[in-house]
């Protein structure tokens, strides 16, 4: 073992060889929503004297963030080499690596944030604590009027339901003590205030992280997620790509969570946040400070703050009304469900006018009203626009590689192959296209960044039984198949069989038939003839 940094402090428990900043360590890629989440809480004073303590592993720019605006930092980690590495990037961190029970005590903290949850505070040599028991030691260390931000994954989330693996198989250190057997974990947000307001904390504000507890990427609080969310915001939430094994369509099930109103419950995580009070009882809530958001999201390399019936971009403060109306690919899919053929050709007509007149977004991308069109998210415009039906050959392209890559139902039981199928739906809107045309779309599809086709890699569960399916048919012809082979098979072997009977019989009867004195005196006289006839042609020669 090398010789740690001087900032670096052994308290016991330590995992000397172990690294949970590895890619197979679970830990929670936080980016833009958690580092605006921090700004908020940690606002850049030049008096600020704010203390704060990092519970778990955090990603690196996060860290960054902390230590940039708070006074003093600590950072508690079970690992030695993510302390050592922390240390060195940051000489004044006051870096404790061992279990989270063997903390020193110290002056309370003004801030504690455990974004990566309670799982890696202990080591994995022991035996793991209550939930409850880590929960409290947190707590305690909360200065009054301080703030506790805490994660909990959900067992019960939406990437539970879209993920055909079964969690366990994926061999994170996370899976070593299941925390399935602590009764004390949380089972929904309610449980999560009980368990908070048993700790001394009074909560303020609980967000519903998305897509999914690796990458999480938007969070919605519960007062926004007690409105009917329109589907413009509701559709990003949905995990897609990735190399992971899908049970079905992310989009499609993510917003059945939410037309149902089950976003809070069935969100992959939960990010609460809670304040020690000073003056104020426990067990009574306070009302949400205004400094913390409603939501935020990313898009792209932006974040955007969700406000009522508005998103604002961060930092230059834009904002854009939330489009009201459907989302095009799901009236599709449903018109397609029901073979109302009109239904579809009428949208279609009218989506072919959308894009003559300017318009460009994919159908998973686009809202209708009944009226108008409005895209979910402006795409970046190619440097030079392609013809109108190109667009439209290239929005239609992608709607029917995720209509035949999700399963769905159609009305058009010839086109089996996406190229078929969109060459059908360009007719049907009036704009009939050509090869040449969807090989420009295809090529429109890449160079936008998010092309149509699905990996090979990435294969949903749907797929592979639609491939067990038609698997399974090939096995039966070919079984069909070799069982009448095996019954000519058969039929010829008997008439082979009675071949070389008939065969035997015939050269018994030959062999009999030369041994007969006429036979015997035939070849005899026959021989004299053939000789005369061979002298008569020399000599004839």
């Amino acid at each position: 073992m090398n010789e740690a940094p001087e900032n670096v402090r052994l308290i016991g428990g330590e995992m000397l060889l172990w690294s949970d900043s590895s890619h197979t360590s679970g830990v929670t890629d936080w980016r833009g929503v958690a580092l605006e989440l921090v700004r908020r809480l940690l606002p850049m004073e030049e008096d600020a004297k704010a203390r704060v303590l990092l519970v778990g592993p955090h990603p690196r720019g996060l860290v960054d963030e902390v230590v940039a605006r708070a006074a003093s930092v600590a950072v508690l980690l079970r690992s030695y080499p993510d302390a050592c590495a922390l240390a060195e990037r940051h000489p004044d961190l006051a870096v404790y690596c061992g279990r989270l029970s063997a903390l020193p005590e110290s002056a309370p903290y003004d801030l504690v944030l455990a974004l990566d949850g309670l799982r890696r505070t202990h080591s994995a040599e022991e035996v793991a604590p209550p939930w409850r028991e880590s929960l409290g030691a947190l707590a305690a260390l909360v200065a009054p009027g301080g703030r506790f931000v805490l994660s909990v994954s959900n067992d019960l989330g939406i990437d539970r339901f879209v993920e055909a693996r079964p969690a366990d198989r994926d061999g994170g250190d996370e899976h070593w003590e299941p925390h399935g057997f602590d009764q004390g974990y949380p089972d929904g947000p309610g449980a999560l205030d009980e368990e908070l307001v048993a700790a001394g904390l009074t909560p303020e504000r609980c967000y519903a992280a998305y897509p999914g507890r690796a990458a999480p990427r938007a969070l919605l609080s519960r007062e926004l997620l007690g409105y009917d969310l329109p589907d413009a915001l509701t559709v990003p939430l949905s995990a897609r790509g990735g190399d992971r094994m899908l049970v079905a369509d992310p989009l499609r099930l993510t917003r059945l969570v939410f037309s149902h109103g089950l976003g809070e419950q069935l969100a992959p995580l939960w990010v609460a946040m809670a304040t020690r009070p000073s003056d104020v009882p426990l067990g009574q809530y306070e009302d949400a400070p205004t400094d913390l958001p409603l939501g935020l999201f990313e898009e792209g390399h932006a974040v955007h703050e969700v406000t009522w019936g508005a998103t604002r971009r961060l930092s230059d403060g834009v904002e854009r009304a939330i489009p009201a109306g459907r989302v095009v690919e799901e009236v599709l899919i449903e018109a397609c469900a029901r073979e109302d053929v009109r239904a579809v050709r009428d949208l279609l007509t009218v989506l072919g006018d959308w894009v003559e007149m300017g318009g460009d977004a994919a159908a998973d991308n686009l809202v209708w009203d009944g009226e108008r069109f409005a895209a979910i998210h402006a795409l970046p415009a190619p440097p030079t626009r392609p013809a109108d039906r190109v667009v439209l050959c290239r929005v239609l392209w992608r709607f029917a590689v995720r209509l035949l890559a999700a399963g769905h139902h159609h009305p058009w039981p010839w086109p089996r192959q996406t190229e078929q199928l969109t060459l059908t739906l360009c007719g049907m809107a009036g704009r009939p296209c050509d090869q040449a045309d969807l090989d420009l779309a295809r090529k429109l599809d890449a160079e936008l960044g998010q092309p149509a086709e699905l990996s090979d890699t990435a294969p949903t569960y749907r797929d592979l039984l639609g491939a067990r399916d038609r698997l399974a048919d090939q096995l039966t012809a070919a079984l069909a198949r070799v069982s009448r082979l095996e019954t000519k098979l058969t039929y010829r072997e008997r008439e082979l069989l009675r071949a070389r009977g008939r065969l035997r019989k015939t050269q018994r009867k030959s062999a009999a038939y030369r041994r007969t004195l006429g036979y015997r005196l035939s070849r005899r006289l026959a021989r004299p003839r053939r000789v005369a006839r061979r002298v008569l042609r020399l000599l004839s020669g």
